[in-house]
């Protein structure tokens, strides 16, 4: 079974920084897509940022709310995935997680348990 394990959230005022880490333990697992999703007051889970492991590196993407603020990195050989978040609004405030799919078998996803980010004006 794989666990994945985040840290890195806590609180900040608005055009702070924060970094949220997350690594993946436990049993042998190879990631096809690392990434975060986050999920903020009444609103349904969306995409922040993911790598996806292409043929010859992988290729990140971003949701438009965060491009230009945030900068995700990954290290599929560790299997750890990190979000550099800067200029940090209030919006950004809520629920961040680490989720991870499997490259051999895709249907087969991981998510951590959630750290919370706070954003205050």
């Amino acid at each position: 079974q794989v666990r994945l394990t985040e840290s890195g959230g806590g609180s900040v005022q608005a055009g702070g920084s924060l970094r949220l880490s997350c690594a993946a333990t436990g049993s042998l697992f190879d990631p096809l897509i690392m990434g975060w999703y986050r999920q903020t007051p009444g609103k349904e889970r969306e995409l922040v940022a993911r790598i996806i492991r292409g043929v010859n590196a992988a290729v990140p993407s971003y949701a438009d709310s965060v491009k230009g603020r945030f900068t995700i990195s990954g290290d599929i050989a560790k299997n750890t995935v990190d979000l550099q978040m800067a200029n940090l609004e209030p919006e950004d405030t809520g629920v961040y997680y680490c989720h991870m799919r499997d490259r051999t078998d895709r249907r087969v996803t991981y998510w951590g348990q959630g750290t919370h980010v706070t954003v205050s004006s």
